[in-house]
């Protein structure tokens, strides 16, 4: 990999955290936002990797020969409905009311692209959730203020250490960034 630059393009502080702690020099640019847009008569385990490859293909400058992009999109779904990000309180009250003593999936589809190779894939972890009081489900909006995350929590934030029971695959996915998977696939694409 020393041959190559990693550019994260993710407005995401949790994916910087996470890509960082793999020891990986990187660097961050984020252009003008892809539109999130997709067929509904796409199977929904296809939509993360569907849209982290259009924000790949979307990004703003061509790729110097020696440049890896990395661009990753995360869904949070519950049966077939899928929890995007809360536009305000309300949604966020109402997402994680519908959380509640129930299991649901998160998938982070992953595309890493050079001028010669891309790779894409998505990871999929499922993660159990107590049943929540009002007041907890109040306490956690009103003071972790989660509209920036997809279902309406933040795994790594007080809803994870008290009402997160199980989880069944990586954790870091559900952070935004499925370390490993990116890890082997950057090897991968750096040949």
């Amino acid at each position: 990999m020393k041959k190559y630059h990693v550019i994260l393009s993710s407005h995401s502080p949790r994916r910087r955290e996470l890509l960082a702690a793999l020891d990986v020099p990187f660097t961050v640019e984020v252009g003008p936002d892809a539109p999130e847009r997709y067929d509904e008569s796409m199977p929904q385990g296809e939509i993360p990797q569907f849209l982290s490859l259009g924000k790949s293909k979307a990004f703003h400058r061509p790729l110097a020969d020696d440049e890896v992009l990395l661009t990753a999109d995360t869904l949070v779904m519950l049966q077939d409905r899928i929890l995007g990000k809360p536009v305000d309180r309300d949604a966020a009250l109402e997402m994680l009311r519908c959380l509640s003593g129930r299991t649901h999936t998160v998938l982070t589809g992953v595309t890493l692209r050079t001028n010669r190779k891309i790779r894409s894939f998505t990871d999929v972890t499922e993660v159990d959730v107590a049943p929540l009081t009002e007041a907890e489900i109040a306490y956690y909006v009103d003071r972790y203020r989660p509209y920036d995350k997809a279902g309406a929590y933040g795994v790594q934030e007080w809803f994870g250490h008290a009402c997160i029971t199980g989880i069944r695959g990586s954790y870091f996915n559900v952070m935004g960034l499925p370390v490993h998977r990116v890890y082997e696939a950057l090897k991968e694409i750096c040949r």
